[in-house]
């Protein structure tokens, strides 16, 4: 009888470890759908990943969510590497941060082809949690009786492998060129390119980059050199300039061609040589491309890669250089430009460009050309004026509304004509990076949305100190000087155009 006995013991003695280790199990399952981390950044667009980047380097924990199938976006999927970069009228780089360093490694030549961008893209990502192929399926949030002020909790999303998982933070960073997070939000969308160029709700055009091999690119620039000023202009456009590393202009190159439909159109040429006769141009522009749709996409994909195809030849008979070049691949994403964006705390404005407007809680000091990139009804687009430099408000970047989510790169509050400037990828990454600090350096001590100009005095002298940016006494040229208020009022809403 001891004998069954000591093994009815020993069997339930099994049971109960049995039980205690699918409870362990079980815990731990449900602790891996259920994270918590100080900041998430959803996308991961260059310019969140410089805010996430810089917040780790300060001590805060950061995961990156990304709905893309691949990492990178515009960079690296997009293969975007024609760098814009912001100067003064005296042609001083306005450069500041990580993205100077980028910019400096691109201009010696350090980083030009794909790869090379991919490298570096990589170091920033290094360490950071990171998952590809999300998709949201709920935000959880709370709002403020008293205010009206609403925070994000958390948010429920799924995996590639089809599993849900449950994450919470203190601040959420919208980083996708298509509002993943900010567009379930009910927030107020600002008015696009449409109060410019008039008809429907409609965004610039998105971009396909065209990558060319077998270039003589010393052929291509000697022609130049040879050329008067007058006759370079006569032949390939105004502005048209080939320096040893870049091309810009040739819109008579562009409006020499003939588009296959009205969805596409060959604008001037933005050129980089990326070396080994490797040369990558941004002049095509896609019309009616919606970020958000895939189908929409790749669509837009085959249509840009059957146009490179009808381009090849005219670049071969338009310019010197060219005869032998051949297509060298095709990116697997667009540059997009441009998408639905939301009322933010402060809505940056033409005027507060051209007026060369400093806040006092600066995050970025912006400058570039205010450049409208066109619309199948305005294929040409418009430059409305050339800023010397301004300054972008952390305000700009917090939409209205809700005090714990943070909008980076292209999402910036800036109207539809002063978003022909500050969306530059330069302006903005500047930005993204001083709120990382900002975020890294409160470590939730202090509510972002609720800084004071104090609290900023405090900040800019810390990232001048620690950092070597400089965001406050700053000044520029006021560029309004003159103008009466209905002038300034055309020159918000597009209808007047500066020298």
């Amino acid at each position: 009888m001891r004998k069954y006995q000591g093994l009815e013991i020993g069997l339930l003695f099994t049971c109960l470890l049995f039980i205690a280790a699918c409870d362990q199990e079980k815990v731990q399952v449900e602790k891996e759908k259920h994270q918590a981390t100080h900041v998430v950044v959803i996308g991961s667009e260059i310019e969140g990943v410089y805010l996430a980047r810089a917040a780790i380097d300060e001590g805060v924990s950061v995961t990156i969510l990304d709905p893309r199938e691949q990492p990178g976006g515009q960079l690296i999927q997009g293969q975007m590497q024609f760098l814009d970069e912001p100067v003064d009228d005296q042609n001083h780089s306005l450069l500041q941060g990580r993205v100077k360093e980028l910019f400096s490694r691109y201009k010696s030549g350090e980083i030009r082809k794909a790869n090379e961008f991919e490298q570096y893209f990589n170091s920033l990502i290094k360490g950071i949690p990171f998952e590809s192929g999300i998709s949201i399926t709920n935000v959880d949030r709370v709002k403020d009786t008293v205010t009206g002020t609403q925070k994000i909790k958390s948010i429920t999303y799924r995996t590639k492998e089809g599993a849900d998982k449950t994450i919470s933070a203190d601040y959420w960073v919208e980083n996708t060129d298509f509002n993943a997070l900010v567009g379930g939000l009910e927030l107020e969308r600002m008015p696009g390119i449409e109060t410019v160029f008039g008809g429907a709700q409609v965004y610039m055009a998105a971009s396909i980059m065209m990558k060319f091999r077998n270039v003589d690119w010393g052929k291509f620039q000697g022609e130049m050199s040879q050329l008067t000023k007058k006759d370079i202009e006569n032949k390939y456009g105004a502005t048209t300039t080939v320096t040893d590393k870049f091309t810009w202009g040739f819109g008579n190159v562009g409006a020499a061609f003939t588009p296959s439909s009205r969805e596409v159109f060959l604008r001037g040429l933005n050129a980089i040589n990326q070396r080994d006769g490797e040369v990558l141009i941004n002049a095509l522009l896609l019309f009616h491309v919606d970020p958000s749709d895939k189908d929409s996409v790749q669509a837009a994909l085959e249509r840009g890669k059957a146009e490179t195809l009808r381009i090849l030849p005219h670049l071969r008979e338009q310019l010197n250089g060219w005869d032998k070049a051949e297509i060298n691949g095709f990116p697997d994403y667009l540059y997009i430009r441009d998408y639905n964006r939301y009322q933010t705390e402060y809505v940056l404005q033409a005027s507060d460009l051209m007026g060369g407007s400093m806040f006092w809680d600066n995050v970025s000091i912006g400058g570039y050309p205010i450049d409208l990139q066109g619309t199948a009804s305005h294929t040409w687009g418009q430059h409305s004026g050339d800023p010397d430099k301004y300054g972008m408000p952390l305000r700009s970047f917090i939409p209205k509304g809700f005090a714990n989510v943070i909008l980076a790169g292209k999402n910036v509050g800036a109207s539809s004509v002063a978003y022909g400037s500050a969306r530059i990828q330069a302006n903005t990454s500047l930005a993204a990076e001083v709120i990382g600090i900002l975020l890294g350096h409160l470590k939730g001590e202090r509510d972002l949305s609720k800084l004071t100009q104090k609290d900023m005095q405090d900040m800019h002298e810390y990232l001048k100190n620690t950092y070597g940016i400089t965001l406050n006494g700053v000044t520029a040229k006021n560029k309004l000087s003159g103008l009466t208020e209905d002038q300034i009022h055309q020159l918000n809403i597009g209808k007047l155009l500066l020298p």
